[in-house]
């Protein structure tokens, strides 16, 4: 991402620590000489102190002073030297006292050179820098006389002063730039994990959009990007509870403008194709009945042959009465389809496993290798019908090689289901015309397996109240059916079919 909120917080923190090590280097750089300056002026004129009060006291020739006093004088690197009005030496902490008794006589002669500088006068003593011209070394001194009247000098060595600012300056530049790197390692690692709850909060809501509401915030963060991390799931499981809703209202609004005009037609309809089916089979119950009453035939094995054939028939009576509810409810818009989100993958599998025992009983070999779970939006229960009957429809017409190939296939927008059976194929005739109630393409076989020429129409007319396609496809080695549904759900990781290997034979091949 280009405007990443991990490169930015990043980089906001690592420019605000760099820029805060870079203002205490110049800060170093510019006030610490002085600092250490000033700190000198006070130690100088502490000494001082210690050895104006010690010569007010009387003390200067006592031993436990003149110890103080040394140590004091080596430990913050001061020379010394006093001497009494005469000119004879009292006191000093250094051998070679000569320099300092010249620039004392110098001091009380006003013979001093121009390389002085004056920083502070008062009554008894000046502080100033002075420069030795013959080794250009700069030194602070306090030159005056004591309140006993001895004439006195102190100095010490700014050199050591600039060296150890400069000293410091460089090892604070080193301890900046390691901590810089370290802190800027640690910082890119705290601002991935600040940031990947919210980079996933962004991929949730993406997700989101495309009506992929399988997406849930995952990460355990207990502060405001958890608390948003969790309405975020109950915002998509709100969300896919009202798309379900809405798809099932605006279903039922769809079937109920269609079926105002479409009513009185199916009524006709209805009434002819009903008289026209049952006119065969009343018949024969009618023709095999009074053949009973008549004792045509005394003999057991006529009476149990003339009884099968009215309750064989009665039954399919009864079978396509209930094809007939079913599918006039269908085509009135009575049913009410209840739209939700299921897996297609399980429901073939479980109609599949219903049916196995009978294909196995006419030795028909099933092709089905579908594991992966994919969801689609429809009537669960009407599109297990569709299913049904085409698995049946398979299972009664499969011939030849007798094997059945059911794929499912997922696309963009939509999801594929087809039955592909070995047999002969539809003529093309037949092809627009087999979804009519009551057509039958082989009417003697459809006789022969009881089937009534409803299944496919009942097909046609679940698939219409799902607003879905349908359709069949002639090979040249048997008939494929198939149906649509919406799987726009599923669509983000969804791939288009890739051709895999088929027992179908394309026709002209």
């Amino acid at each position: 991402m280009k405007h990443s909120i991990k490169r930015q917080m990043a980089g906001i923190f690592i420019g605000v620590m760099a820029g805060a090590f870079l203002l205490c280097g110049l800060v170093n750089a510019l006030f610490l000489g002085k600092y250490y300056l000033n700190n000198k002026k006070e130690v100088v004129i502490s000494a001082y102190e210690v050895l104006n009060q010690g010569f007010r006291d009387g003390q200067e020739d006592e031993k436990d002073f003149i110890s103080d006093l040394d140590l004091l004088c080596s430990t913050d690197n001061i020379s010394m030297f006093v001497m009494d009005s005469s000119g004879t030496p009292r006191l000093y902490t250094n051998r070679d006292y000569q320099i300092l008794r010249q620039k004392l006589y110098n001091y009380i002669f006003g013979m001093e050179s121009r390389d002085i500088t004056v920083l502070n006068r008062e009554q008894n003593y000046v502080l100033r820098e002075s420069r030795d011209y013959l080794t250009q070394a700069d030194y602070l001194e306090i030159v005056g006389t004591l309140d006993t009247g001895e004439p006195f000098i102190m100095q010490t060595a700014l050199e050591s002063i600039r060296e150890s600012a400069a000293i410091s300056n460089r090892f604070f530049l080193y301890i900046a730039l390691a901590a810089v790197s370290v802190s800027s390692v640690l910082i890119w690692w705290l601002s991935r994990r600040i940031s990947e709850p919210i980079l996933e909060l962004t991929d949730i809501s993406r997700r989101m959009t495309e009506l992929d509401f399988n997406a849930k915030f995952t990460s355990d963060v207990q502060n405001e990007v958890g608390v948003l991390g969790h309405h975020i799931n109950q915002l998509s499981e709100t969300l896919e509870k009202t798309i379900s809703e809405l798809k099932t209202a605006n279903n039922e609004l769809k079937r109920d403008i269609e079926q105002k005009t479409r009513i009185d037609e199916m009524r006709k309809e209805f009434l002819s194709n009903v008289s026209h089916e049952l006119k065969t089979p009343i018949a024969l119950i009618q023709g095999y009945a009074e053949g009973l009453k008549e004792c045509i035939n005394d003999d057991p094995e006529s009476r149990d042959f003339y009884c099968e054939v009215i309750m064989d028939e009665a039954g399919k009576m009864n079978t396509m009465v209930k094809n007939l509810l079913s599918l006039n409810q269908l085509e009135c818009g009575s049913d009410v389809v209840s739209m939700e989100r299921f897996d297609i993958t399980a429901l073939v599998r479980n109609v599949l496993n219903s049916s196995k025992i009978l294909m196995e009983q006419k030795g028909i070999r099933l092709i089905f290798q579908e594991t992966e779970e994919i969801d689609v939006w429809a009537d669960e229960f009407k599109v297990e019908e569709v299913v049904t009957n085409y698995i049946s429809n398979a299972i009664n017409h499969c011939e030849f090689d007798r094997v059945i190939e059911v794929k499912i296939q997922k696309g963009p927008d939509a999801v594929r289901v087809s039955v592909f059976n070995t047999g002969r194929p539809i003529p093309e005739e037949d092809l627009d015309r087999i979804w009519q109630k009551f057509y039958k393409v082989d009417k003697a076989r459809t006789r022969e397996y009881g089937g009534s020429g409803i299944g496919l129409s009942i097909v046609k007319a679940v698939m219409e109240s799902l607003h879905r396609e349908c359709g069949v496809k002639n090979y040249d080695n048997g008939v494929e059916f198939w149906f649509e549904l919406d799987g726009k759900a599923d669509a983000a990781g969804a791939e288009e079919p890739g051709k895999e290997e088929s027992v179908r034979k394309e026709r002209g091949s």
